[in-house]
């Protein structure tokens, strides 16, 4: 009877953590993002616009915000259809390929795995700390790991990625929950009726590969 009840209350509890620390999907936004190598070098500082529910992001760097060691890009990708552009906006073209690796920095992947609940900055002063969930996973197509920090309402604050070569910090600033500009998730006319490029043996394509 003991053993029965042992296991009823065990089984309460740890269903009780599971519900608690499932996976969230964040929300529509639009802000800033900074990528960091582990080296300190800065590789892009872009602005961003996430549609959560479509599964869209557009990611333009170097343009408003520009820095000597950051690379410009300007990236449309669709996650559902598992398709990147690379937008040339200049020169009216661009590319169109097949996104090999869904996973970004703006939502937690469905598996990832809860690790721990953390305060970011001070618990004890009133105002200086922001507590945050820690969720980590592996990378799929890559050999690597990733950690994120998201706050309690689901926006991610910074995701670090590992692989074997190279490690990346993210950083979420000045982040507005809304779309402020929703024609930047449409394919620009320039690129319509373009062929999907055969991507080479070897090569991934996502957004993380964008900043290697």
């Amino acid at each position: 009877m003991f053993a029965a009840v042992v296991l009823f209350v065990f089984t309460c509890l740890t269903a009780s953590r599971a519900d608690h620390h499932q996976p969230c999907h964040s929300h529509n936004m639009s802000g800033l993002m900074s990528v960091t190598s582990f080296r300190g070098e800065v590789r892009a500082v872009g602005a961003y616009t996430y549609d959560s529910m479509g599964r869209k992001l557009r990611f333009r760097s170097n343009e408003s915000h520009p820095t000597n060691s950051s690379i410009g890009l300007d990236l449309l990708m669709f996650f559902e259809e598992g398709i990147l552009y690379e937008i040339d906006s200049k020169n009216q073209s661009c590319e169109k390929k097949k996104l090999q690796m869904t996973l970004h920095p703006l939502d937690i992947p469905d598996d990832a795995k809860y690790s721990s609940t953390v305060t970011s900055g001070s618990s004890s002063i009133e105002g200086e700390g922001m507590k945050v969930n820690v969720w980590v996973g592996k990378l799929t197509s890559i050999k690597g790991s990733y950690s994120m920090s998201v706050t309690m309402g689901c926006l991610p604050v910074t995701t670090m990625y590992f692989t074997e070569t190279t490690s990346f910090l993210f950083s979420n600033l000045d982040v507005e929950l809304e779309i402020k500009d929703p024609d930047l998730l449409v394919v620009p006319s320039f690129c319509h009726g373009k062929p999907l490029e055969d991507t080479p043996e070897g090569t991934v394509n996502s957004f993380l590969n964008e900043f290697m």
